[in-house]
């Protein structure tokens, strides 16, 4: 296993690259990009002889009344300074050729040097960790309970197939899957968060003013208090998906004929269910957990820290790609790659606890 691991590890580097590299040059050739937008800014706005615009700790000055030399490759940019065209792209590193700029991209993220926001004058590492602790806490509890609340209940829902408990059970799954997630957060803020009912949790932000304050106990009973909505609204709409799921997967191995063999045997239904189905039926469930965690992470809570003003990770990629905030956006998906690469060697880890008769060493990557 070791092995295995030393070479999954070294493939993280390919695919890492490889991602980073395509994701590079599309974004390169997109229209819209940083020059272009301060462009649109430029010429939205009357720039005067002593107005200057700054970035990046310089300022660029544009004589008024001057006009463009040439054709720009930028549109828009008809009637500026082909000077001060050629200013804006050195403030955004894009005076370099493309090749330069994406050597440059590699050799800092591998000391994980994201660079400087274009847009908030601040380093991107900087940003990130700011944001962070918000995207984690939803990423890893809202999962967490999905898999707390989906697991138990599908495999309850195998055991009694065809019961009353199924059926108000798959009830309850099918209502839970048809409201969008968004929607159901509403209706929380509506009842329990100051809306028209009643007033019993915060509406936005991850912490109280006062949490410094606040004892050990106190800072924890605080941190989930205003967790709690956010994560609701995510479980409900993610659970349903799993819970069927995990009781196919039972039911498909409560069939096969080495259960039946086990229960001629003598053994007991919960020896059965827990001893020989269970790391069997576990298998397509661990299987799906990378991307669960990743969705959950990133795109799944992006509409529910803008709905609970949870200022986060997804929130942050997304305005960054509205702003062709390019530092930000590769700076981000450096990060998600990465963890969804790691995440998904200890997905296959996680294989040989549940069935410690899969042999990853005898299989070519």
């Amino acid at each position: 296993m070791i092995a295995y691991i030393i070479r999954r590890l070294v493939l993280i580097i390919p695919t890492l690259l490889g991602i980073m590299t395509l994701n590079f040059f599309v974004i390169q050739i997109a229209p819209g990009g940083p020059v272009e937008q301060m462009i649109a800014k430029l010429q939205g706005t009357e720039v005067s002889s002593t107005e200057r615009i700054s970035g990046g700790g310089e300022d660029i000055k544009q004589s008024s009344g001057s006009k463009s030399g040439g054709e720009s490759k930028y549109r828009g940019a008809q009637g500026l300074d082909p000077e001060l065209v050629q200013e804006i792209e050195r403030m955004y590193g894009f005076d370099k050729p493309i090749h330069v700029r994406f050597l440059e991209m590699l050799r800092n993220y591998l000391v994980f040097d994201f660079g400087e926001s274009f847009f908030r004058d601040r380093k991107v590492t900087d940003l990130i960790l700011e944001k962070m602790p918000v995207s984690i806490s939803l990423g890893v509890w809202s999962t967490l309970a999905v898999y707390l609340v989906s697991i138990p209940l599908g495999i309850r829902k195998a055991v009694r197939h065809g019961s009353r408990f199924d059926v108000w059970s798959s009830t309850i799954v099918i209502f839970g899957n048809a409201i969008p997630t968004f929607l159901f957060a509403i209706l929380l803020i509506i009842l329990f968060a100051g809306g028209n009912y009643f007033s019993w949790f915060p509406l936005r932000g991850l912490f109280s003013d006062n949490f410094e304050t606040l004892s050990l106990g106190e800072k924890i009973l605080d941190y989930f208090w205003h967790l709690t909505l956010p994560i609701i609204s995510i479980l409900i709409g993610a659970f349903a998906t799993l819970t069927m799921l995990t009781k196919n997967s039972f039911l498909d191995e409560i069939n096969k004929q080495y259960v039946m063999t086990a229960r001629a045997k003598g053994l007991t239904e919960g020896r059965v269910l827990y001893g020989h189905v269970f790391r069997n039926a576990m298998l397509i469930i661990i299987a799906g957990f990378p991307a669960a965690f990743i969705s959950m992470f990133f795109t799944g809570s992006l509409l529910i820290e803008i709905i609970f003003s949870l200022d986060g990770l997804g929130l942050l990629g997304f305005e960054s790609a509205l702003q062709r905030d390019y530092p930000v956006m590769f700076g981000t998906l450096y990060i998600f790659t990465l963890l969804g690469l790691v995440v998904g060697l200890i997905s296959d880890i996680t294989y040989t606890i549940v069935d410690p008769r899969i042999d990853f060493e005898s299989r070519d990557l």
